[in-house]
């Protein structure tokens, strides 16, 4: 292995992961991993969200001998059907209705690749949100208030999102925000990353 530290490099351009990204990291690069996303036939969520964060980052780590590249997909699920980002209010509104006292899982995948010697780290956080009965005003309020048309579930938790629940389970509160810091800060330190 070389003496020079690996760069960091997130295979992302998700302005939410970097954001949590610079709590453990002043430094790192960010890249486009330009993966197909598509889901496999019969895929299970957890297992797609694996299969993406590993394929993020094997995508990303072609341009790199010395870096530790950070792979990480979210995919949430609400009754075995995937929750995929809305893109309109009208479909943002619909799956919080579809939503509303009911149960959201998330699968939070993390990858992190060692492009020096070819370790792979993965980690699958599993979050579920328990969204409280929601009137129709409240949703449509949400909606036009926080705009979350980039967000799986139709939420930022980080921000207005959080009126919209009665509790969350999870054993990393930034998973749900798309990077779970906990995991992800024992992977660097394993890999020889000084964290804190």
């Amino acid at each position: 292995m070389s003496d020079t530290p690996p760069r960091i490099v997130l295979a992302s351009t998700s302005h939410y992961r970097a954001d949590l990204l610079r709590r453990l990291l002043p430094d790192f690069e960010q890249r486009a991993p330009g993966t197909d996303e598509t889901a496999l036939p019969d895929e299970a969520p957890g297992t797609r969200a694996a299969r993406l964060a590993i394929a993020k980052a094997m995508a990303a780590a072609d341009d790199f001998a010395n870096a530790l590249v950070i792979g990480s997909d979210q995919v949430a699920e609400l009754d075995g059907k995937t929750l995929g980002k809305p893109g309109t209010a009208a479909h943002a509104c619909a799956q919080l209705t579809a939503s509303s006292g009911r149960v959201v899982h998330f699968h939070t995948a993390l990858c992190l690749l060692d492009t020096r010697d070819g370790c792979r780290q993965l980690h699958i956080d599993r979050t579920r949100v328990h969204f409280r009965a929601l009137e129709a005003q409240e949703i449509e309020r949400y909606v036009a208030r926080e705009q979350p048309l980039d967000c799986a579930g139709s939420f930022k938790c980080e921000g207005l999102g959080i009126s919209l629940f009665e509790r969350i389970d999870s054993e990393d509160p930034t998973a749900l925000i798309g990077l779970p810091l906990i995991a992800l800060a024992g992977m660097l330190r394993s890999a020889g990353a000084a964290i804190p």
